[in-house]
């Protein structure tokens, strides 16, 4: 039996929401997800496992602070004293996206070779655990600054090098597993994109159109018991009823509060290898203990104090230590009246309130009437009238009035000049 760890998107340097720890000097942030992953590897340590693979994406850039790159070495430095290998995969946060320059996690490869591996390229990778061996294929994120310098890529459009990169990354997947030993288990690992993936949070605005995009069946192939993904943030499996699983084990934090209902984690793998006939992996999500970020939503209601309903809301919820924030709507018509510093006072308990949001609803701009200078009355009121919201009927007796009073006022201008034109000559003829 062969167990392993999976994981990915650590992000250490999301700093999005929380204050400097006083004891530390650190951004309580990074100390959450500094917790996060002490508990992976402890839970690691304790369960003995034959290996640790991270599938990509360690730091929020590529180009990490010494206090984010100190956490990371110190942790993964524990793995290496109980003898578990640690193999890496290259993230996309984690490419400096620049020709020559070496990605944020490639140090571990010069540093300590023999307990860390990082899969810098597409390639197999033969471990020898002590349960046994395995094969890995790795396949790092495919960037697009390596092949735009060559083959005439440079002349081809966006959505041109995208297919290219998600068919060229499908072919190498399909090479590798034609050259694995079927009596030896084996499993795939990338951070990719799979076109059936859920998204969530901070990934909605930037991946579609950007990402290469492979389909499940460009990964489900027999010869692989595993395939172990990093990039998507939400814990899934998306080959529920075949063979073998595609699992995204989801990031180990919350990045934003579009992840606050996802429960975060990791896997735990195990695959049994008798014989080729009775070859079987199973795995476990294991839930981590993180920071709650909690948003609360208010829907006020007409003649009851508003700061009163918003306090009802709060107290339901337990904020201790969450991250917190509230959405009030406020009824049509009607002022905002919540008290803020009442409500602050209420979340005290909380490491923060990120804000306290009033909505209101969306005023309807009534549409202006395209009206001109050489247009008849008539058409001036028909148009005007279109404009509005009333009915045929309304429009219709509006119409009516309003050409009366036109009359009336274009009779009595006439009658006024007429008695200016009457003093004007009375006026002459005294002269």
């Amino acid at each position: 039996m062969i167990k392993f760890f999976h994981i990915s998107d650590i992000h250490l340097g999301i700093e999005n929401y929380g204050k400097v720890d006083p004891k530390t000097g650190i951004h309580s942030r990074l100390l959450d997800f500094k917790s996060s992953l002490e508990q992976c590897i402890d839970l690691a340590i304790e369960k003995k496992i034959d290996f640790f693979l991270f599938c990509g994406d360690a730091y929020k850039t590529a180009y990490p602070t010494p206090t984010q790159q100190k956490i990371l070495i110190q942790l993964f430095l524990k793995l290496k004293e109980a003898r578990i290998p640690v193999i890496n995969v290259v993230g996309n946060h984690d490419h400096p996206l620049s020709f020559g320059k070496i990605n944020s996690i490639e140090v571990f490869n010069y540093l300590l070779p023999k307990e860390f591996y990082v899969f810098c390229r597409p390639e197999i990778l033969n471990l020898d655990t002590k349960s046994g061996p395995i094969q890995i294929v790795g396949i790092p994120w495919p960037t697009r600054n390596n092949i735009i310098t060559t083959q005439g890529f440079h002349l081809k459009s966006s959505d041109e090098i995208t297919k290219y990169l998600s068919e060229a990354v499908g072919n190498i997947i399909k090479n590798f597993a034609k050259k694995l030993d079927p009596k030896i288990p084996a499993i795939l690992t990338g951070h990719l994109t799979v076109g059936t993936g859920i998204f969530s949070g901070s990934e909605k605005c930037a991946v579609f159109g950007n990402d290469p995009v492979l389909l499940p069946s460009q990964l489900s192939l027999k010869e692989f018991d595993y395939v172990a993904l990093g990039h998507l943030h939400r814990h899934q499996n998306l080959n529920k009823n075949g063979s073998p699983p595609i699992v995204y084990s989801g990031s180990i934090e919350r990045i934003d509060f579009g992840e606050r209902k996802e429960e975060k984690g990791f896997c735990y793998v195990k695959i049994n290898d008798k014989t080729e006939k009775e070859k079987k992996c199973s795995f476990e999500f294991i839930k981590l203990k993180t920071r709650p970020m909690i948003q609360i939503d208010v829907v006020l209601e007409d003649g009851k104090d508003q700061t009163e309903q918003v306090l009802l809301e709060v107290k339901k919820h337990d904020l201790k230590d969450a991250i917190v924030k509230i959405v009030y709507y406020i009824p049509d018509g009607k002022s905002d009246k919540v008290d803020l510093k009442v409500i602050q006072r209420e979340c005290c308990d909380a490491i923060q309130v990120v804000s306290i949001i009033p909505i209101r609803k969306t005023i309807v701009r009534e549409k202006r009437a395209i009206l001109k200078i050489n247009m008849e009355i008539d058409e001036l009121l028909e148009k005007y009238f279109e404009t509005k919201e009333y009915s045929d009927e309304k429009k219709r007796s509006l119409l009516k009035k309003a050409k009366e009073l036109y009359i009336e006022c274009m009779n009595k201008k006439e009658e006024v000049n007429e008695n200016k034109k009457q003093k004007t000559f009375m006026k002459i003829a005294q002269m």
